[in-house]
């Protein structure tokens, strides 16, 4: 049985983290999100959820294709949590190496990382296991996070937020840390992505850090058109490091038109003044729907989708067997006609508010198979619709087994 949390539905775990639990969620419309349910430790740090309070409030402002924009948040009560959008893929931690198309992965980061400092929000974890590869695109997860509670009691063990390898020298040293933290995890987690290996090797902890303090990066198989701006990238000295805005400059990138940041900062602004309080809902009709009515909605969209793929194949198939098998054809019409007043009478007699759509749904559909039936034996060769109804139904084995 699946788990409630606020309005949301969980549905299965996907991970964990160093600050909480994954959730695979549907919202009340039935869409599926990420829900990210912080730890115990860091939900009794009441310092810690009010500085991650007011970063959300500036994390929401982030977007792009290739970012995990948060939608929701609730930071009070027994399971404070995050909701971002649900990006469907493997991390970069875990897809064969190298990167086929390092391009285009290089590509997408560096928009992400342009739309994060855009809006002044510093990941500090950018790393493999933080991007996700879907169909073949990057999309950055779980930024902000660190950033926001790092440094607070829920690392008051002396551990430092983040993965060694890919934290810039500075933020290692204890130093000032900005969005040049940033750029140094994106030269290294290229490096990965070019190469299968780790930029500044294996090993425990504090050997890496060591390495990347006083040693250079392991760049050797990185493409000569990658090489220089990797290693500016990962330069000891922040200073020395290109800006977000330069490094999609360099690799011909074309960032997404986002508002200005003073139209950001008034959306914050009125997204404050409109909930006074540390629960966002993204508008109110969205809580209106239950769960069960969005489910509803699913259905009668996915049923409406059937009917009319079963009414074109039957129609083509119709079409095909009228002149040599007369019977056949009007056999296959009859059958498909007999299944969809079936269906009709079922929503004659059901309460449900799709009732009256569905009923004309119907009528419409078995119109139209018989329409287009004789539409179809009239333009075309009983050769060239057998090819048709061939053709369709490979094509619908293909997506039912891809489905």
């Amino acid at each position: 049985m699946s788990e409630r949390l606020g309005p949301y539905e969980l549905l299965s775990r996907l991970g964990a983290g160093g600050f909480g639990e994954v959730h695979l969620a549907l919202d009340p419309e039935g869409r599926t999100v990420a829900v990210k349910v912080l730890h115990p430790h860091v939900a009794a740090d009441g310092v810690a959820l009010a500085r991650l309070a007011r970063e959300v409030e500036t994390m929401r402002m982030v977007g792009g294709p290739h970012i995990a924009e948060v939608l929701d948040a609730s930071l009070e009560g027994p399971r404070p949590y995050l909701v971002t959008r649900y990006v469907q893929g493997r991390p970069l931690s875990s897809v064969p190496l190298p990167v086929a198309d390092l391009r285009r992965l290089a590509s997408g980061l560096a928009d992400a990382l342009l739309a994060m400092h855009e809006a002044a929000v510093v990941h500090r974890d950018l790393k493999p296991a933080n991007v996700m590869m879907t169909e073949g695109e990057p999309v950055v997860i779980d930024f902000g996070i660190a950033s926001a509670l790092d440094s607070l009691s829920v690392t008051a063990s002396g551990a430092v937020v983040g993965t060694p390898g890919y934290l810039a020298p500075e933020v290692l040293e204890g130093r000032a840390v900005g969005v040049e933290a940033d750029v140094f995890a994106f030269g290294a987690t290229l490096a990965y992505a070019a190469t299968g290996r780790q930029p500044y090797g294996q090993g425990p902890a504090s050997a890496v850090a060591y390495r990347v303090v006083h040693h250079p990066p392991d760049l050797e198989g990185v493409p000569e058109w990658l090489e220089p701006l990797l290693r500016e990238c990962l330069s000891t000295d922040p200073a020395a490091r290109p800006t977000a805005a330069q490094i999609c400059a360099r690799l011909n990138v074309e960032p997404v038109p986002r508002a200005p940041r003073a139209a950001r900062a008034r959306a914050r602004q009125a997204v404050a003044d409109e909930t006074n309080t540390r629960e966002w809902q993204p508008g109110k009709e969205r809580y209106r729907r239950s769960v069960e009515e969005s489910r509803a909605r699913h259905r009668e969209k996915v049923r409406r989708r059937w009917l009319i793929g079963s009414g074109l194949f039957v129609s083509l198939l119709a079409a095909a067997a009228r002149e040599p098998l007369p019977e056949v054809s009007l056999f296959l019409l009859a059958a498909y006609a007999l299944g969809v007043v079936s269906d009709a009478g079922v929503a004659l007699f059901s309460r449900g508010r799709f009732r009256r759509g569905r009923l004309i749904a119907d009528v419409v559909s078995v119109a139209g198979a018989v329409g287009l039936c004789f539409g179809l034996a009239a333009m075309f060769s009983t050769f060239t619709l057998a090819l048709f109804a061939g053709t369709a139904l490979v094509v619908g084995v293909v997506f039912l087994l891809s489905a």
